[in-house]
């Protein structure tokens, strides 16, 4: 019976404590054949008439489990429990043994072989007692490291989720840092230009106020003088001297006078110059008024149109619009905004003219259809503005000059320089806007105005 509990138990508690059933299924279905194999033996042994030998089937029986569980590897964790029965099998070996060749001796000493063989069979179930303690704490333990990671895992995570966060604001902090740094060096760069266009309206006007006065003088004399001329060619006329002098007196008065148209000519240019040099240093007093854009924009287009139609009857030139009709009245200063409008439209329809005559010198004018455009549109409370033509184009380096006072592409007598740096400067300074141009040499140029609407 003995050896049968210790099988039973053994089994049992190699079941319980490896969790073979679900870990070690190919291990676990040997122990339950162990398990049914010894529940035969048992049966056997009560059931039928048997030797007194067959306790020796016991001993190899259980002899022969403890070699095939020595044998496996997965039972390594319970192996203390399995050297605690080898006592337990020895002693009862040794029993059997004496019991069956000495039979008097056993007679005996029987008793003393019984206790031991029962101190044998009593340190096995002690050891499994303390084993499944041991595994109990170790189980324990176990499951409070497991605890403990879970809880530092979920530190670990914490934290990881903390300073990524950290570093996302910190980045973004950076980001707006360096933006801010680059609008305040913009509004530096902005600052410094305006101070330097004040200082130059400064400059423009002084020279303008200072040349004003001679230069009216010149004209004026210049005016006086043609006339004056024009008096002593009528009294040579009555004068009675050779007709070869009067002739030769009028040859020198004749060149006389157009010495003087001329400076009168040039006069006028130089005083043009100089009110555009006054015009362009004014600085705007007016204030801002509800304006219909499109209607401003189409009027000066057309007055544009004729005024250079009025000096080349053969001119013309296609007329596009693109309004927004939702932009309705925008508050700008419309006398300061027709003059961008103005020279805009009057640099465009110079540029189509001029691509026009370059063309039709080299023979293919005819398919060149001349084209400027207007377009406005009203988007996130900003309104935007396009000036496009088909016309010369600029390269690049007179790109970046377009916007300099006294720059200027048109030969000389035809443009000051001044039409679109003042027209900068009303955009950017009195509407608080953006002038650009974007162009490509020998095809087109746009001049875009972004105002915002406030």
């Amino acid at each position: 019976m003995g050896y049968f509990l210790v099988t039973l138990f053994l089994i049992q508690y190699i079941r319980s404590i490896l969790q073979t059933k679900a870990q070690l299924p190919d291990l676990d279905k040997s122990l339950l054949l162990i398990r049914n194999i010894a529940i035969a033996l048992v049966a056997t042994f009560y059931l039928s008439e048997t030797p007194d030998w067959f306790s020796w089937i016991w001993s190899f029986f259980l002899g022969g489990v403890l070699y095939f569980l020595f044998g496996k590897e997965e039972v390594k964790p319970v192996r203390t429990v399995l050297q605690g029965i080898i006592p337990y099998l020895v002693l009862s070996v040794i029993e059997d043994v004496v019991h069956l060749i000495a039979p008097k001796f056993y007679k005996e000493y029987g008793d003393y072989f019984q206790i031991a063989t029962f101190f044998a069979f009593a340190l096995c179930f002690v050891l499994w007692f303390y084993a499944r303690k041991q595994q109990k704490v170790l189980l324990k333990e176990r499951e409070d490291r497991l605890r403990d990671e879970m809880i530092s895992k979920a530190q670990k995570e914490s934290l990881e989720y903390l300073v990524n966060e950290r570093t996302i604001e910190l980045t973004q902090q950076k980001e707006e840092l360096q933006k801010t740094i680059e609008e305040l060096k913009s509004t530096q760069n902005q600052l410094i230009q305006s101070e330097k266009m004040a200082s130059l309206g400064e400059l423009t006007a002084g020279i303008a106020h200072e040349i004003q006065n001679p230069l009216n003088f010149v004209n004026n004399f210049s005016e006086v003088s043609v006339e004056l001329c024009q008096e002593l060619e009528e009294e040579i006329d009555k004068t009675e001297i050779a007709d070869a002098d009067k002739d030769y007196i009028k040859g020198i008065i004749s060149d006389l006078s157009q010495n003087q148209q001329k400076i009168t000519h040039h006069g006028k240019r130089a005083d043009s110059i100089v009110k555009g040099m006054l015009q362009h240093s004014r600085v705007s007093s007016g204030e801002k008024e509800p304006v219909e854009i499109n209607a401003l924009a189409d009027e000066y287009m057309r007055l544009a149109y004729h005024g250079l139609r009025a000096k080349e009857k053969e001119f013309n030139s296609a007329l596009v619009t693109d309004f927004d009709p939702t932009i309705g009245k925008v508050n700008v200063l419309p006398q300061d905004l027709g003059r961008v409008f103005l020279n805009l439209f009057t640099n465009a329809f110079y540029a189509v003219a001029e691509k026009r005559r370059k063309l039709t010198e080299q023979g293919i004018g005819a398919d060149y259809k001349p084209e400027v455009k207007i377009s406005t549109k009203k988007f996130d409370n900003k309104l935007y503005i396009r000036v496009t033509d088909n016309g010369t184009g600029m390269p690049e380096q007179v790109k970046a000059k377009i916007f300099q006072p006294f720059f200027t592409t048109k030969p000389t007598g035809q443009g000051t320089g001044l039409g679109l740096s003042m027209s900068y400067d009303i955009i950017t300074s009195g509407h608080g806007g953006q002038l650009d141009v974007e162009t490509v040499e020998g095809q087109s140029t746009e001049f875009r105005i972004t105002i915002p609407m406030s």
